[in-house]
């Protein structure tokens, strides 16, 4: 063999050897893309069961006494007492439509001194930016929803800029509007409130003459669509498979 075709033989194992690797992490990438959408169609189909079985238990009365194992999420609940209109909090980037705009976070006092978080409603961004007005109806009221274990979250850029939103150590904040926050932990929330919060959110359903939507959404129910992209998934990892055997083989060939 001439020292041209020698090095040309080494060329093409070389580039054989690399297209192997290539392809070896192009299955182990595109099956684990493909195990982490079934995982997440699992997650999902597990929240639709939480709400059917939530949703057939019989309606709640919120108090100082209700027991945690009767706070399932989606099961229907009301409670009566006062709002607490100046433990206000927003939550940004909300969105109603193509609007933007907060998630209204209020807590409703009700017996022997505990409290529930209400979600209470949609309210749009003023247009330019500016302070926000809350309506928040007096005296003793009823609110009725469905139980949430935590408020929905949203994926906090601020927080990975080092620029985290905290809760105010004083109530209302200091320009006397409520705090704006991406995220809303109940925990916190009850500390720096000062307030004995039960451990579960009530997303209010019930109209009030407060000037909020509430349009909500249920948990997402596009478990196929996961189960979908899965297929699509595996389907590039058994491509990438064969090709990575077939490649195998002509080098193995090539070098006998």
């Amino acid at each position: 063999m001439t020292a041209s075709r020698f090095e040309a033989s080494r060329a093409g194992r070389r580039k054989a050897w690399a297209a192997l690797v290539l392809l070896a992490m192009a299955v182990a990438v595109t099956a684990s893309l493909g195990r982490w959408q079934l995982n997440r169609a699992e997650e999902k189909q597990a929240l639709l069961e939480q709400e059917e079985a939530g949703r057939q238990m019989p309606p709640l009365r919120l108090s100082s006494a209700s027991s945690p194992a009767d706070l399932k999420p989606w099961r229907q609940a009301e409670a009566s007492g006062h709002w607490l209109a100046d433990r206000t909090v927003l939550l940004e980037n909300r969105m109603s439509g193509s609007r933007p705009g907060f998630w209204v976070v209020t807590p409703l006092a009700l017996d022997s001194g505990a409290a529930v978080a209400v979600l209470r409603g949609w309210l749009p961004r003023p247009m330019p930016d500016g302070p926000v007005a809350v309506e928040t109806p007096a005296g003793e009221v009823t609110v009725r929803g469905v139980l949430l274990s935590q408020i929905p979250r949203l994926l906090d850029l601020a927080r990975f800029g080092g620029r985290a939103q905290d809760l105010p150590s004083e109530w209302p904040g200091s320009k006397g509007e409520p705090p704006r926050l991406q995220n809303l932990d109940l925990a916190a929330y009850g500390h720096a409130a000062g307030l004995a919060l039960l451990p579960v959110v009530l997303e209010q359903t019930d109209a009030a003459p407060d000037g909020l939507g509430r349009d909500w959404a249920g948990p997402p129910a596009n478990v196929g669509t996961h189960r979908g992209y899965a297929l699509q998934w595996f389907s590039f990892a058994a491509i990438a498979a064969i090709a990575f055997g077939v490649v195998l083989v002509r080098t193995f060939r090539s070098t006998h």
